[in-house]
This record gives structure tokens, C-alpha cells and sequence, in this order.
């Protein structure tokens, strides 16, 4: 249901706006009816090929959640460019042609990269906007040369593990019309990035920027990377259940990835279960967890969109920043 909107009497002029104040809340019967008669383009099988490890995501969690999104976005982005084409008109000129770009945050392990994914594919599908990129930002981690260099290996995924000022000119590049930009690429098995690899974007009428810490304000820098966004989104859920998938990639990652003989990770893969449990718990306490709580959730409140997970994955709770 949609919260009642309230307008009080008087307010304290210094008081923080209630989060009622700030975003229309959604229950998922009434987000799904948002989707109208927008299609389902999403198959069994193309949507298991998008998701990533231990991910539990269906079709009807697409048809509910997803498919009105993918059509709201697609009335932002129609009127986006609708609004540019007046601009050219009033200029007089051919402006250069202006991605949407959509920031999608959240903590590790909470399903960011599946759910960008899935969101690319989806707006994909419409004729308005066709071209759809997508960026992560692990590839604008440092690499481990230089973490080692400075004694933050431990804190990869900590904002100081990033290089911001690249990041920043990338997401400049791409919002000034450029025609050909490119990123680095990250490789998740030999936990580096990879040297002779780019990501390249050719003028995308939309990109999606996924990663931890995309809405944090950084210190040093006159602008920051949410700066350049149209839109962002925040995936949420209780600490305790992001713990638990975490733990559960962790040891599905064990019987998968961390075999690889180039795996980064690869003794993990001699550890019992209660050894790799253990293992898991650890790194979440120390590192994935510290950064959840002291950087990725106070960054929570600047998105546009905010999409709660109950414990079995599903989206139950939908809130939506007001114009």
C-alpha cells in the first residue's frame, strides 16, 4: 500500500524530514500493479544465465518487482530525451547525444550485480532505448600492486581502495556525449585488475553503474560520482541475512570458482565446511561487514529508489524518493 501523506501544521525548521516525508512506500501487490501492460521479455533460461552465485531470483519476482521499474525508467528516460531534443531545438544546434546513467548501490553479497543484470536486460527491450551499458565499479579498484604498496589490501572495497578521480573521469567522458569511452576491467579470479582488458562504451542511450560505494560523497573531490547520475538505487536487507548470503556464496564459491588453479582464492578450496564457515564469518566481520556499516548503509538515504530483501530474497518493500 501506498503511505497516507500527511501534511502537518506546524515543523521545527532544523528537524530531519521523516522517511515518510521523503519516499512513497510500496508493498509489492501494489508495485506490481504499476506494471500495466508492460511485457515480460525475460525467459527461464535467459534469466539463469544473468544470475550470478547462490542468486534466487524468478520469474515472478521479475514480472513484480522488475517490470514496473523497467517502464518507469523507460517514462524518465523517453522524458529525458525528449527534454535534450527541445534544448537542440532552442540552441540551434545538434547536441551530442546523453546517456541516462543509473547507479545501482548496495553491500556485498546482497545481489547488486544480478540485479543490474536483469535491469539491463530488461530496458534493453524497449524501442526508445535500445543500447544499454553496463559498468561496474570493481574495475576502477586500484590495483593490488599499489594496495599492497599503501597497507590497505585487507580494506579492498573501502572507498580509499578506489580510483575515484579515473572513475570520475569515465562517468564525465560518457556524460558529455563522447563517442567512444573506456573503463578498466576487473577479473574476480586472479582478484586484479586485468591489464590489457577495457570496457568500452560507444554512446549508450543508457548506462548502469553498479558497485558498493557509488552514492558516497568522497573527501578531496569538488564532485561526486552520484553527481553524474539520473537516477540510483539502493538493494537492502538486514545485515544478518546479507551475513548469511554472504556465507552461502562463500561456500558455493569453495565448490566453483576457488578451484580455478588462477583462483586468487584458490587454498580456500582445501577447506572443510566448518573451516570455510568459520573462514566467511570472519571476513564479514573484519572487512565486508565493517564497510557495510560504516560506508555502503549511511549512503542508503540518497537514492532515488530503495528495494528491501526479506530473507528469502524477495523484494518485500519498495520506497520511491518524491519529486
Amino acid at each position: 500500500m501506498i503511505e497516507p501523506v500527511t501534511q502537518p501544521t506546524a515543523r521545527v525548521t532544523d528537524a530531519e524530514p521523516s522517511e515518510a516525508d521523503r519516499y512513497l512506500s510500496f508493498e509489492r501487490d501494489t508495485w506490481a500493479q504499476l506494471r500495466a501492460s508492460t511485457p515480460l521479455t525475460l525467459g527461464a533460461r535467459e534469466l539463469s544465465q544473468l544470475q550470478g552465485i547462490n542468486d534466487q531470483i524468478d520469474l515472478d519476482e521479475v514480472a513484480t518487482i522488475y517490470l514496473p521499474l523497467s517502464r518507469l525508467l523507460n517514462l524518465y528516460v523517453t522524458t529525458i530525451q525528449d527534454l535534450y531534443k527541445v534544448s537542440s531545438t532552442f540552441l540551434g544546434n545538434a547536441a551530442p547525444k546523453v546517456p541516462y546513467i543509473i547507479g545501482v548501490a548496495g553491500s556485498v553479497a546482497v545481489g547488486k550485480s544480478t540485479f543490474a543484470r536483469i535491469l539491463q536486460a530488461l530496458l534493453a527491450q524497449w524501442p526508445d532505448h535500445p543500447k544499454v551499458d553496463l559498468i561496474t565499479t570493481d574495475g576502477f579498484l586500484h590495483p593490488n600492486a599499489i594496495l599492497k604498496e599503501r597497507g590497505i589490501m585487507n580494506r579492498k572495497g573501502f572507498p580509499e581502495s578506489y580510483d575515484t578521480r579515473e572513475l570520475l573521469r569515465v562517468l564525465r567522458d560518457i556524460k558529455s556525449g563522447r563517442a567512444e569511452v573506456t573503463a578498466p576491467v576487473y577479473s574476480h579470479v586472479v582478484y586484479d585488475i586485468v591489464d590489457d582488458e577495457r570496457v568500452v562504451t560507444r554512446q549508450p542511450d543508457i548506462v548502469i553503474l553498479e558497485g558498493l560505494n557509488v552514492l558516497q560523497t568522497a573527501e578531496g573531490f569538488s564532485e561526486f560520482v552520484s553527481d553524474y547520475f539520473d537516477f540510483s538505487i539502493y538493494i537492502d536487507a538486514d545485515e544478518a541475512d546479507i551475513e548469511k548470503w554472504y556465507i552461502d556464496r562463500f561456500l558455493a564459491l569453495r565448490e566453483s570458482v576457488f578451484q580455478d588453479p588462477d583462483s586468487f582464492f584458490k587454498f580456500y578450496a582445501l577447506l572443510s565446511d566448518e573451516e570455510a564457515v568459520a573462514t566467511a564469518r570472519g571476513i564479514w566481520r573484519e572487512i565486508n561487514g565493517r564497510n557495510l556499516a560504516e560506508n555502503i548503509a549511511p549512503t542508503r538515504d540518497r537514492a532515488s529508489l530503495i528495494l528491501r530483501k526479506a530473507a528469502d530474497h524477495r523484494i518485500d518493500r519498495i520506497q520511491l524518493r518524491r519529486l
